[in-house]
């Protein structure tokens, strides 16, 4: 079955003041649906045209050489953006809890500190990708990403992911990125991160 832009489960305002309506519109019918349209167009009429997006993302190197540039980008940005989604909410942020929160401060030193480490992530990435909290199948840590990689493609395990492709941000606030950045820990829904975390720890 050919991929599909889920629905947003919430508003396009339902962020505000963090990130902006018309963003959310642009970001998840235009850009989102960009991308899955063009993974759908890149693997129609092969094998791998009714495969899930993870199983096709973890097996890149099993494509069509022709493909492969295509897929990882789209299907890519398809994956990313399902999870990012998905890992926001109205009236989320704050701190996670339990085993999840304890994860963070054992591995990172306090919440603060991983935030920060975030942060300087997606920061300190040059031009578009993205920075994710991972699980490394021993424990949490950070990376960065380009363009629509995810961390799946290298056997790690996307928690939650922050998009800082200048589309996900500059209607709002220019080139603040850091400002962005900041904002987007008011959106954060830890229960699903948290669900996430408990699936592989």
């Amino acid at each position: 079955m050919a991929f599909s832009v889920p629905d947003l489960p919430y508003a396009f305002d339902a962020l505000e003041p963090h990130i902006d309506a018309l963003t959310m519109e642009i970001h998840h019918d235009k850009h989102h649906g960009a991308y899955v349209a063009n993974a759908n167009a890149a693997l129609a009429g092969t094998e791998w045209a009714d495969t899930g997006v993870e199983q096709v993302l973890t097996s890149l190197a099993s494509l069509p050489a022709d493909k492969q540039a295509a897929v990882r980008n789209n299907a890519g940005g398809h994956y990313n953006h399902t999870l990012f989604w998905e890992s926001m909410g109205p009236g989320k942020g704050g701190e996670p809890d339990g085993a999840l929160a304890e994860a963070i401060a054992s591995t990172f030193g306090s919440f603060a500190d991983f935030q920060a480490q975030l942060k300087a992530a997606g920061v300190g990435r040059f031009g578009s990708g993205w920075a994710w909290l991972v699980h490394n199948g021993s424990g949490l840590a950070i990376v960065s990403t380009p363009n629509q990689d995810n961390p799946i493609s290298d056997g790690l395990t996307p928690l939650v992911g922050v998009d800082v492709w200048e589309h996900a941000y500059y209607l709002k606030y220019q080139n603040r990125r850091p400002d962005y950045l900041d904002a987007w820990w008011n959106t954060v829904n830890w229960a699903v991160v948290a669900e996430r975390f408990a699936a592989v720890s």
